[in-house]
């Protein structure tokens, strides 16, 4: 009774860590002697918690790879992603419906990553803001979609709460598979950019102050401006098809 009760206590432990990210998603632990000396259990106890963490889906072993923590990253043609992205291919508008739940996920992740932000976990926003800028112009203008989802999840990972990191980088894969034509249009027209340097800017500055309420009003302020601008190039291809329609049958 003794060896479970230590291995259930090392198990709720290393739990906490996962989850309040000081161990990091996709992170390789420590080799199996080092981490049972760190945590001063025996090996068999040790064993017997991470077989436990693997069950519940918080750590993959790899068969001579070692032991890692869950990345939460679907797999293209898991139940979760691949339905959903081939919905969104056929009825584009149902990406608004994934923007109305960012507008709640991200203001809460955004107001918590301005709570528990880590001096690491700012570093990593600045980081994240940087590449994301300097991609602007690139050939591949996906490129610069991809930096910005990656600088809002270094915020949602900076929340410290694993389940809303999990759902998020769903949502992103999501928009970034179904409605890659409008994404490369945002970040191509002049009018959009700006607006958008400057809304990640404020996002960044919030939660770099440890501002929450702050922070949520910027991701709330950003999301508007996305949801609109998306519904403006879709109106603006609309009116481009009728014009082309209008002109094929004059010309008939």
């Amino acid at each position: 009774m003794k060896k479970l009760r230590i291995a259930e206590q090392l198990t709720q432990q290393m739990e906490q860590m996962i989850t309040s990210g000081q161990f990091t998603l996709g992170e390789r632990l420590p080799a199996e002697r080092a981490l049972a000396e760190q945590f001063g259990v025996s090996r068999p106890s040790l064993r017997e918690s991470i077989q436990t963490l693997i069950s519940r889906g918080l750590l993959v072993s790899k068969p001579g790879g070692g032991t890692f923590v869950e990345n939460n990253t679907p797999q293209a043609n898991t139940p979760c992603s691949s339905p959903l992205v081939e919905l969104f291919r056929e009825n584009p508008e149902y990406r608004f419906d994934v923007l109305e739940i960012r507008h709640a996920l991200e203001g809460n992740a955004a107001w918590y990553a301005a709570l528990r932000a880590t001096d690491e976990d700012k570093a990593n926003i600045r980081d994240c803001f940087e590449i994301m800028i300097q991609r602007h112009g690139n050939a591949d203008p996906m490129d610069e979609a991809r930096a910005d989802a990656d600088f809002h999840l270094a915020i949602v990972e900076a929340s410290h709460n694993l389940v809303l990191l999990h759902v998020m980088k769903n949502l992103f894969e999501l928009l970034q598979n179904s409605i890659s034509h409008n994404l490369d249009k945002l970040y191509t027209i002049p009018r959009v950019f700006d607006p958008l340097k400057n809304q990640h800017r404020e996002l960044m500055e919030a939660v770099l102050a440890s501002d929450p309420e702050r922070a949520r009003k910027a991701a709330q302020e950003h999301l508007a401006f996305v949801e609109d601008s998306l519904k403006s190039i879709d109106a603006d291809e609309a009116r481009k098809v009728r014009s082309l329609r209008h002109l094929t049958l004059l010309g008939r």
